[in-house]
């Protein structure tokens, strides 16, 4: 009788472990796992207000899951992809608007979502807008402006009626613009260090791609400076009446090469 108590009182022993590891390993349940769509939505909306981007990130989430299959899991999507960016993490946003722009191709929100992706690009390490006049573009990794380019190009080619498309054309227009002047910033570089075929080939690269940008004007500089050197004089002339007819009031062969950019809102 003895042996029958001690053992079932180890075999309780265990039991009682067994239960207690059982409540330790359990994850308890937070309080959005129990909210609806709508309240989750609601949440969302009011920590990303209060700059939370984080969280709103997270809840966001979540309801893309729970709203599976709806508009508004759709809007789920792409609001996280705005919070990820505010949140600093370019990569991940960029990856959910990829994933919207593939899975949603007729939502009403693509043209957004092509915005989006255009602005996240534009804006790489330059903060928000009102950083831009204290980063040239034509000084950042190239890349990223081209891909913001081809961002906001297919929303104007795609729907050119969109509400940002108007603002698409003008970041557009400064990529470009931004594109040509790193291109005259390399041809500069090498020119003011005897590089005159380098120069003039970088130079010759604005003139031919961005022929309407204002860096075309120092570009045709640049060249007809660059063939001087090299004793190229009919290249060189070549250059200087291009520059004289394209840029009747040019006073560049007097200034030189120059060292001032313009503002990031002087579009062509």
């Amino acid at each position: 009788m003895t042996v029958l108590r001690r053992g079932m009182t180890a075999a309780s022993a265990m039991l009682l472990a067994s239960a207690m590891l059982a409540g330790c390993g359990s994850t308890p349940k937070t309080p959005e796992s129990q909210w609806g769509p709508e309240r989750l939505y609601s949440e969302a909306k009011e920590e990303a207000s209060q700059g939370n981007y984080e969280r709103a990130s997270k809840l966001y989430e979540r309801l893309e899951g729970r709203a599976s299959g709806t508009v508004l899991a759709q809007q789920a999507q792409i609001e996280r992809a705005y919070m990820l960016y505010k949140n600093g993490d370019k990569a991940q946003a960029l990856s959910t608007l990829e994933r919207f722009i593939k899975l949603h191709p007729t939502s009403a929100a693509i043209d957004y979502a092509y915005y989006l992706q255009g602005i996240i690009n534009f804006n790489d390490n330059t903060g928000l807008f009102g950083s831009f006049t204290r980063q040239d573009l034509s000084e950042r990794d190239q890349q990223a402006s081209r891909d913001s380019y081809q961002s906001f190009k297919q929303l104007v080619d795609l729907y050119p009626q969109s509400l940002y498309a108007e603002d698409a054309r003008a970041r557009m227009n400064y990529i470009v613009n931004s594109l040509a002047g790193y291109e005259v910033h390399v041809a500069r570089y090498y020119y003011r260090r005897g590089a005159y075929v380098a120069a003039a080939n970088r130079a010759q690269q604005v003139v031919t791609e961005f022929q309407q940008s204002p860096s075309a004007e120092e570009a045709l500089y640049i060249m007809a400076a660059s063939y001087d050197r090299l004793g190229l004089n009919e290249l060189r002339d070549d250059a200087q009446r291009v520059l004289q007819t394209s840029f009747p009031n040019s006073t560049i062969n007097a200034e030189g090469l120059r060292t001032k950019k313009s503002s990031w809102w002087q579009f062509w």
